[in-house]
């Protein structure tokens, strides 16, 4: 049963970074992509980016490119999600997800608020 755990969420001043971190567990095969999704209120959900295991990340979503950078340890199983320069639109629910052998699980989602 694969399981992914996120942190890293909580609540930021404009301008301000945070750092998810998705680790994943009950796989033993190696993770295809992981990538982070965000949930905003009253807006449709976006896919951000996702890295593949070659380290090779997916074009960011415009709204956030510049300033998020994903990463991850293979070792580790982790998925990294940097985020600098936060903005009030920003605040969402960020999920991660990852891609193992054409089936796809998801986090439980990690809540990020921007605000003064």
């Amino acid at each position: 049963q694969v399981q992914l755990a996120e942190s890293g969420g909580g609540l930021v001043q404009p301008g301000g970074s945070l750092r998810l971190s998705c680790a994943a567990s009950g796989t033993s095969g190696s993770i295809d992509l992981m990538g982070w999704f965000r949930q905003a209120p009253q807006a449709p959900g976006k896919n951000l980016v996702a890295i593949m295991t070659t380290g090779e990340a997916t074009n960011y979503a415009d709204s956030v490119k510049g300033r998020f950078t994903i990463s991850r340890d293979n070792a580790k199983n982790t998925a990294y999600l940097q985020m600098n320069t936060l903005k009030p639109e920003d605040t969402a629910v960020y999920y991660c997800y990852v891609l193992i052998g054409g089936d796809v699980y998801w986090g439980q989602g990690t809540q990020v608020t921007i605000s003064s």
